[in-house]
C-alpha cells in the first residue's frame, strides 16, 4: 500500500522539480541550475517555487547574491541525492535485464555437450525470445585454445579445470559410466571388479580430453595399463565402435541423449561407477561477462538438469 505520508511528492511532477532543486542547492545560483539544466531562469524559478509549497518549509535563504539552503533544504537535498542514487540503481538494473533480453550470446561446449547444450539454449531462447546464440562444439584442446584468446562468451567442459587464470562454476553433473554392446559379455553382471573390466579392450578418446584424462587417472590409481586398442576423437565414432565389436569405453552417462532406451548399448555394472563428475562454466579471471551471458548462467544452474531429465524421459517413452 502506498504510503500515506508521501502522497504529497506524487502530486506535482516532483522528480523534474527535485532535478532542478538538486542543481541550485550543488550551484548555489539559481542562474547556473538553469544553464546546466538547458532551461530558462523564469522556469527553473517556477519548479523551486512548486517544491517549496509542496514541502511546506523555505528550502533557500537569499544572502547577499548567494542563495543557500536552509535546514529544510539540506534535509531534502541528502534526501534527494538518495532518491537519485536509488532511482540510478534501479535504472542500472533494468539495463541489465534490457540487455540480457536483445544481447548475444557466444558458447562453447566441449563435444560431449552437444547431448544438452541446444535444448538448454532452446529453452533460454524461450524465455528471452530477443536474444541471438551461437554454438561451437570442439574437443577439449580446442576448447582451451578458444578461452585463452577469450573468443567466446562462455565455455562449457566436462571435467574440471584446475587453472588459476580460469573462473569455473559447476553447472551439472556428468557422470561417467563403462558402456558396451548389450550382447558383451559382461552385460547384465553384477558388481563387476575393476580388475575384470580392466583386462577388456578399451576405446578411448584422444589424448588431452577430459574423458581420457579421467580414465588415465582411474587407471592409474589402481595400478592398472589400460589395455587402448583404439583411440577416437569424437563420441558419436566411439559408439560406433562399440557396436561393431571393437571394445568397451568409458564415456558420459549423456552420451546416449534422449535415446537411452533404443540403442544397442548398455552400462555395464562396475564396482565403482558411475564416476562422479561434473560440467563446468568457464571463462578467463577478469573477464566482465555481460548481461545476458551472466542471465544464461543463472538460467543453466536453475533449470538444466529437469530439462535434461525431461528430455531422457520422453526419450524413453
Amino acid at each position: 500500500m502506498l504510503q500515506s505520508n508521501i502522497r504529497r511528492y506524487l502530486k506535482h511532477g516532483t522528480l523534474p522539480q527535485l532535478r532542478v532543486f538538486e542543481a541550485s542547492a550543488r550551484l548555489g545560483n539559481f542562474s547556473l541550475a538553469a544553464q546546466e539544466l538547458h532551461m530558462a531562469q523564469p522556469t527553473a524559478s517556477v519548479q523551486i517555487k512548486k517544491l517549496t509549497e509542496t514541502v511546506g518549509l523555505p528550502l533557500f535563504e537569499q544572502v547577499g547574491r548567494r542563495s543557500y539552503l536552509t535546514d529544510a533544504g539540506q534535509r531534502l537535498y541528502a534526501g534527494c541525492q538518495e532518491v537519485f542514487r536509488a532511482l540510478s540503481t534501479i535504472e542500472d538494473t533494468l539495463n541489465g535485464l534490457r540487455a540480457a533480453e536483445s544481447g548475444h550470446l557466444r558458447l562453447a561446449v566441449c563435444s560431449t555437450g552437444k547431448h544438452f547444450a541446444p535444448r538448454m539454449l532452446g529453452a533460454f531462447i524461450q524465455r528471452y525470445p530477443g536474444v541471438q546464440v551461437s554454438l561451437e562444439i570442439h574437443n577439449r584442446k580446442t576448447l582451451l585454445d578458444r578461452l585463452a584468446n577469450n573468443e567466446d562468451d562462455l565455455y562449457v567442459f566436462g571435467s574440471p579445470l584446475a587453472r588459476d587464470d580460469v573462473v569455473t562454476q559447476a553447472l551439472l553433473p556428468n557422470p561417467l559410466v563403462v558402456f558396451a554392446r548389450n550382447d558383451h559379455p559382461l552385460a547384465g553382471a553384477r558388481q563387476i571388479s575393476f580388475e575384470r573390466l580392466a583386462a577388456e579392450s578399451f576405446i578411448m578418446r584422444e589424448p588431452g580430453s577430459g574423458t581420457r584424462l579421467i580414465a588415465t587417472e582411474l587407471f592409474e590409481r589402481h595400478g592398472i595399463a589400460p589395455k587402448i586398442r583404439m583411440e577416437l576423437n569424437d563420441d558419436e565414432a566411439i559408439k560406433e565402435a562399440i557396436l561393431a565389436g571393437m571394445g568397451v569405453a568409458i564415456m558420459s552417462r549423456f552420451t546416449l541423449g534422449t535415446e537411452a532406451e533404443q540403442t544397442p548399448l548398455v552400462c555395464l555394472d562396475v564396482e565403482g561407477f558411475p564416476l562422479e563428475n561434473h560440467w563446468y562454466f568457464a571463462y578467463p579471471v577478469g573477464k566482465q561477462l555481460s548481461p545476458t551471458a551472466r542471465a544464461f548462467t543463472d538460467f543453466a544452474r536453475l533449470e538444466a538438469k529437469g530439462l535434461i531429465m525431461q528430455g531422457m524421459a520422453q526419450g524413453r517413452q
